[in-house]
């Protein structure tokens, strides 16, 4: 596995402190050589400035809004957008989600899925995935 793909709501617009565990995880996973990015249901527009700061920032490499990109979680084109826009196929990529339909068409699609419930269960199976170590 070689890229790291998250929904936004939910799961990474949590508490200041949950965000920052995020970031340093997605920091570990860049460095550990993971192309990250960020896959949404949002309909795009001047609203999604919150979600796009995450790559403007070099946080993530990619952000896709399903407004934006024509297909929503859980068709297969909007994995399939995630995964292109960070270079990979799906089959190299695994989807957080806090959605189990959104991570059942992720696996259907061809991804490994992660239901997310609470950030301390989810840092558990995303370091064993891709081999990330330290402290989040």
């Amino acid at each position: 596995m070689r890229g790291l793909i998250v929904d936004f709501v939910g799961v990474l617009d949590g508490p200041e402190e949950e965000q920052r565990r995020w970031k340093d995880l997605f920091a570990a996973a860049k460095a550990n050589g993971v192309a990250t990015a960020i896959l949404s249901n949002n309909p795009g527009g001047p609203a999604a400035e919150e979600i796009r700061e995450w790559e403007y920032r070099g946080i993530v490499d990619a952000v896709l809004l399903s407004g934006e990109i024509g297909a929503e979680k859980p068709e297969p084109a909007a994995f399939a957008a995630a995964a292109e826009a960070i270079e990979l196929t799906v089959n190299d990529c695994v989807l957080v989600d806090d959605s189990i339909l959104n991570v059942r068409g992720a696996v259907e699609a061809g991804l490994v899925g992660v239901l997310y419930q609470v950030f301390d269960r989810a840092v558990i199976e995303i370091c064993a995935i891709f081999d990330i170590e330290g402290e989040f």
